[in-house]
């Protein structure tokens, strides 16, 4: 087993990693460091909370430090565990700069430490399910893809009465579809970015439209606070069909509910969660519902374990992470002009 720490201790922690790093058995959670030692979430057995730093960084049986802190933390804390000989995992997003990320890499590079970011959200039953239905070659060539990312949260921007990158839409949220258009696509030929602040200037990013154009194909990545009813979750359009997947992956609805991975239909998509699937072959029209795939946060920290201990090659890829920081960096700059 891989022996782990964490720095930070929030809803990060024991909602997007916990469940899934204790559900592969392959790491033990040894040391939890945060700033205070509150009693919002249930404890994990065995593990020791600390608010002494150096009581992590400096135990020589900790193998992996994974950083869920606030973003303006990352780069620091990411720092600090390389410097102490530690792989890292950092949460998305990986840090507020290009610059930051590049030198934390050179960083573990300099160590001989894997350092990578935390793109959970590769396991998206939708996501998967769309990769699937773009393999089957039923849609023909592709055209377009739609992404979208809506909520109805007016209180989220209402609450924030200036910009900041750390509380922007786009660092915090357009970090996971920008992630799973560059694991699947690439580096995109041209980019267009369309970021707003529907409460006025200086007011939050709470709304961005960005379209990546890959040869004759264009993938737009949408996402906004305001949208009473949400635009369906992807939408994949060919030369001979079209793939709808109006709803989300549900592994974060069940997470809210505490609903967690040891039930068999954690994060299961239900019948009437199914894409719907449109294509012209033969001449014929043809219309099916597609099962979903299975959605499961767990198989990032597989993924971690076959890298750590079998030097697999690193789900999340350097150059992935620093065209994503770049893509983050640029898009946000529109509203700095």
């Amino acid at each position: 087993m891989i022996t782990t720490g964490f720095i930070g201790n929030g809803k990060s922690t024991n909602r997007y990693h916990m469940p899934f790093i204790l559900k592969t058995g392959k790491f033990k959670v040894k040391t939890i460091y945060n700033r205070s030692l509150k009693e919002d979430w249930a404890k994990v057995e065995g593990a020791v909370y600390t608010t002494d730093l150096d009581q992590l960084l400096h135990d020589p049986e900790i193998e992996l430090v994974v950083v869920t802190t606030p973003l303006s933390n990352h780069y620091e804390s990411a720092k600090k565990a390389l410097l102490a000989g530690k792989h890292v995992l950092l949460e998305k997003p990986f840090t507020r700069t290009l610059s930051e990320a590049k030198e934390l890499f050179e960083l573990a590079r300099e160590k001989g430490l894997m350092l990578q970011g935390y793109h959970n959200r590769r396991f998206d039953a939708d996501f998967l399910t769309t990769q699937k239905v773009i393999q089957s070659q039923k849609l023909g060539k592709l055209q377009e893809l739609e992404m979208h990312y809506d909520y109805f949260r007016p209180e989220v921007p209402e609450s924030v009465t200036e910009f900041s990158i750390d509380t922007s839409f786009l660092y915090n949220h357009g970090c996971h579809t920008l992630d799973q258009v560059i694991s699947y696509f690439g580096k995109p030929d041209h980019v267009h970015f369309d970021l707003r602040q529907l409460l006025g200037e200086g007011r939050m990013n709470d709304y961005f439209d960005i379209d990546l154009t890959y040869g004759e194909l264009k993938v737009s990545v949408k996402s906004s606070y305001f949208r009473l009813k949400e635009r369906p979750s992807f939408v994949v359009y060919g030369d001979k069909g079209v793939f709808i997947k109006a709803s989300k992956d549900r592994q974060e609805e069940d997470l809210k509910k505490f609903y967690l991975p040891e039930h068999a239909d954690f994060g299961l998509d239900r019948p009437q969660d199914y894409g719907i699937l449109s294509y012209m072959e033969g001449g014929q029209f043809h219309e099916e519902k597609v099962v979903s795939e299975v959605g499961d946060y767990s198989l990032f920290y597989d993924a971690l374990y076959d890298t750590l201990k079998h030097g697999a090659e690193p789900l999340v890829k350097e150059e992935q992470t620093l065209l994503l920081m770049s893509l983050l960096e640029e898009g946000i700059a529109t509203l700095q002009k």
